[in-house]
C-alpha cells in the first residue's frame, strides 16, 4: 500500500470539518492511499459499475471512461476531501482604513450531492467586515470552491465556509448566503427543475438587522 508522505504526519483533518463542530463523514485514514493508487483503484471499481450495466467496455467511446471518471473524482470533483489541496491564505494590512463591508457576490461553484452523487449547482455571496486585515478577493473564490469539492450538504458547507472565512480573516463579522440548484431534486425523483435551495450563515455585525440587511440589499443589486 502506497502512504503519501506528505499526508502521513497529518493526524487531523486541518479543517473545521474533521473534529470540528461540522464534519464531513470522512474515516481518520482517508489519506494513507496516494492518488495514483486511489486512481487505479476506483477505475477498476468504476469498470465494474458498468459493466454490472451492461455497457460493451470493448467499445472505444467507453474502454477509457473508467480511468476518466477515476482521475475526475480524485484530481477535480472531490479534491476538497484532501487537506493539501486547502487554499492559502495571506491577509494583508488594511492601510486603506476601509471599514465597511466588503461583498463577494455570485461566486460560482459545482460540488455533488453526498446522498446520491449527482451536481449541486450554486453561487455564494460572501461578506466580511475588516478587523485590520484585508484578503486578496481570488482567496474567497478558492474557499468556496475547496469546501464545494467534496460530496456535500449545503447546510454543511454553507457553515464551513463561514467558519473558515472567521479563522483566515480573523474577525467575526462574518455572511455568507449560498443558492443553489440540486439535480438530484431536478434529474430524478419529484423532478422539479424550478426550486432553489438558499442557505445562510451569520455572525458579528452581521447578526445586526442594519447590517444585515444592508448585505442582502449589495447582493441583490
Amino acid at each position: 500500500m502506497k502512504v503519501n508522505k506528505e499526508l502521513k504526519e497529518i493526524t487531523e483533518f486541518d479543517d473545521h470539518n474533521f473534529n470540528g463542530n461540522i464534519k464531513n463523514p470522512i474515516r481518520p485514514d482517508a489519506f494513507k492511499l496516494d492518488d495514483e493508487l486511489k486512481i487505479e483503484l476506483i477505475e477498476k471499481h468504476f469498470q465494474e459499475i458498468m459493466l454490472i450495466l451492461g455497457l460493451d467496455m470493448n467499445d472505444d467511446s467507453l474502454k477509457g471512461t473508467p480511468h476518466r471518471v477515476a482521475k475526475m473524482y480524485v484530481k477535480e470533483v472531490f479534491k476538497g476531501l484532501n487537506p493539501l489541496n486547502k487554499p492559502k491564505v495571506k491577509l494583508f494590512d488594511n492601510k486603506f482604513n476601509y471599514n465597511q463591508m466588503l461583498v463577494e457576490k455570485s461566486i460560482s461553484f459545482y460540488s455533488n450531492c453526498e446522498h446520491h452523487f449527482v451536481p449541486i449547482i450554486g453561487r455564494a455571496h460572501l461578506g466580511y467586515i475588516s478587523n485590520g486585515k484585508v484578503v486578496g478577493l481570488s482567496k474567497l473564490n478558492r474557499i468556496v470552491r475547496y469546501f464545494a469539492s467534496r460530496p456535500q450538504v449545503q447546510e454543511r458547507m454553507t457553515v464551513q465556509i463561514a467558519n473558515e472565512m472567521r479563522e483566515v480573516l480573523e474577525t467575526d463579522d462574518v455572511a455568507v448566503l449560498i443558492e443553489a440548484d440540486h439535480l438530484c431534486v431536478a434529474s430524478r425523483g419529484i423532478q422539479d427543475i424550478t426550486s432553489k435551495t438558499l442557505t445562510s450563515e451569520y455572525s458579528g455585525k452581521f447578526l445586526e438587522q442594519n447590517t444585515k440587511e444592508e448585505f442582502l440589499k449589495y447582493i441583490s443589486i
